[in-house]
């Protein structure tokens, strides 16, 4: 790459961003990746079919299935913001990413905390066991890709506590309707944990999940911070870049 051409990529790249992105090479590997484990998911639900498969919501009652819907869609743009170099598209993955990385994690955090506790909670008898590949894809694969995306290949997040608390509670109590909409038809919860607590108890649960989520939104701009650094803006003379505090925003610029 040309001196000044690398230097028009660091002007339209926000200064704390680690690696070029949108871009063809590191940055649509690991999208490229990220969806075949994806890909790999969804298609184990389909080859492994449960009492779920046939019922009402598919499994989409899960809200494991419902973060991988999100992280799919926002690994596609991101390649397809690759592909194309498009910065539109670019900022609209990483608008995704504010809602779909913070989920994942809180999926992840929430799946192996229960299991470790009983597995029962998380897991029916009626179903079958996972093998530890499908396991691992469903509840580590999309948490890791996604973080790795934020922490390497995106600006850093700007959303406020507040605006995260609100997004977060959307989400949860949104889940909450949707399940309680597919236990109407079906007349069991996706997770055993769900039957054992009574209407308020599964308030709380979620109110709870809302606010772990918007914990886990802290916690990666907090890490973002300490693998990138606080926003800067970036001066370039000579070929040399310089920083100084600045606000940046999610669009990247």
């Amino acid at each position: 790459m040309a001196a000044d051409d690398y230097a028009r990529m660091l002007v339209r790249q926000h200064p704390l961003q680690r690696l070029p992105a949108p871009s063809r090479g590191a940055s649509a590997l690991l999208h490229t990746v990220g969806l075949c484990s994806f890909t790999y998911s969804f298609s184990y639900l389909v080859t492994n079919p449960n009492p779920v498969n046939d019922s009402y919501g598919w499994h989409l009652q899960y809200l494991t299935i419902i973060g991988l819907s999100l992280a799919t869609i926002t690994f596609a743009i991101a390649l397809l913001a690759d592909i194309t170099l498009s910065r539109r598209l670019f900022a609209f993955k990483n608008w995704l990413s504010v809602a779909s990385a913070p989920m994942e994690c809180l999926i992840t955090m929430l799946y192996w905390g229960l299991r470790a506790i009983d597995p029962k909670l998380v897991l029916p008898d009626w179903a079958p066991p996972l093998s530890r590949i499908a396991d691992l894809s469903f509840h580590a694969a999309p948490s890791i890709a996604l973080v790795t995306d934020l922490l390497f290949f995106s600006p850093p997040y700007t959303i406020a506590f507040l605006p995260a608390l609100g997004l977060s509670g959307i989400i949860a109590f949104g889940y909450w309707l949707w399940i309680e909409q597919c236990y109407h038809y079906n007349n069991f919860y996706p997770y055993p944990i769900f039957t054992l607590l009574n209407t308020q108890q599964r308030i709380g649960l979620f109110a709870g999940s809302a606010l772990l989520m918007t914990l886990s939104t802290g916690f990666l701009t907090w890490v973002y911070g300490v693998v990138n650094g606080t926003e800067q803006d970036a001066r370039h003379t000579n070929g040399d870049v310089r920083f100084k505090e600045r606000s940046g925003n999610i669009k990247g610029e």
